[in-house]
């Protein structure tokens, strides 16, 4: 029998009925002890997914109530609307005996690729993914969770982990789950905040951006292969920043976008 794959096993969950899935999140996923957000949103999307039978997230808002950590968890969700085409549910997950993240989604079915009837914009430019730089975890940075997923930056952005910014608060490069494990939409989910935070590039305070609210729009279902990535800060103001990603199939297709704002890191 196969051993079940890293992402699968991290976001597995048990039908509890009504409505609710049991998780267990496994040690490695985290940033210095606090779960990524973007693992946590996939165990969110994946009971979403359960509970709606409706098999990719289309749009979903996450809001991060507070640190999630390793071990066992509920999510609890609430079907909203149910339509011809979508299904509109809320979830939220609790853990220690706390509510750790709440978010809404739009559920439904995509399609393999993007019909395009306008495009202002392409997937970034960026070396063969051997010419680009592997994030690997040190003495707790980067932490551990870059063990578990394969995160290639571009040369141009890699210095960050050097202490040599590119003085442009963006990190561009390739994704993909480790071990050739296949993504689907809720593995986007994973992949739109996988990548070291974009302020470590710009010339200010750098430290981990703790996650207000995450919001990711899917367009398809990625392609087999790399997927090609860039996010990007513009405004660092009143304690806050935002991130703006998009991610890159192998065909060229616009598979996600998201948008984060996440608080700057003080002292």
């Amino acid at each position: 029998m196969p051993t079940e794959q890293a992402f699968a096993a991290a976001t597995r969950l048990e039908d509890r009925g009504g409505g609710t899935y049991a998780a267990d999140v496994p040690d490695g996923w985290d940033i210095v002890g606090n779960v990524d957000g973007g693992l946590l949103l996939a165990v969110v999307g994946r009971a979403l997914v359960a509970a709606t039978g409706r098999p990719d997230p289309v749009t979903i808002t996450a809001h991060y109530l507070r640190p999630g950590r390793a071990g066992p968890a509920v999510v609890s969700t609430e079907v909203v609307k149910e339509g011809r085409r979508f299904t509109t549910a809320r979830a939220t997950m609790h853990a220690g005996g706390q509510d750790v993240v709440t978010a809404l989604a739009t559920l439904g079915t995509l399609g393999t690729s993007a019909d395009v009837l306008h495009l202002d914009g392409a997937p970034p430019e960026l070396p063969p993914v051997g010419d680009c730089e592997l994030v690997v975890s040190g003495d707790g940075f980067p932490p551990t969770f870059m063990d578990r997923v394969e995160v290639r930056l571009h040369p141009e952005d890699g210095g960050l982990f050097r202490g040599e910014p590119s003085g442009v608060p963006q990190v561009r490069g390739w994704f993909r789950l480790r071990d050739d494990e296949p993504i689907d939409t809720v593995g986007l989910l994973l992949a739109v905040d996988a990548f070291p935070p974009t302020i470590f590039n710009a010339s200010l305070p750098a430290a981990w951006t703790p996650t207000v609210e995450l919001t990711a729009h899917l367009r398809a279902r990625p392609a087999p292969g790399w997927l090609a990535c860039s996010f990007r800060t513009r405004f660092v103001t009143g304690g806050f920043l935002e991130v703006d990603g998009e991610v890159w199939d192998p065909t060229g297709a616009l598979v996600a976008q998201s948008r984060q704002l996440a608080l700057v890191p003080r002292g």
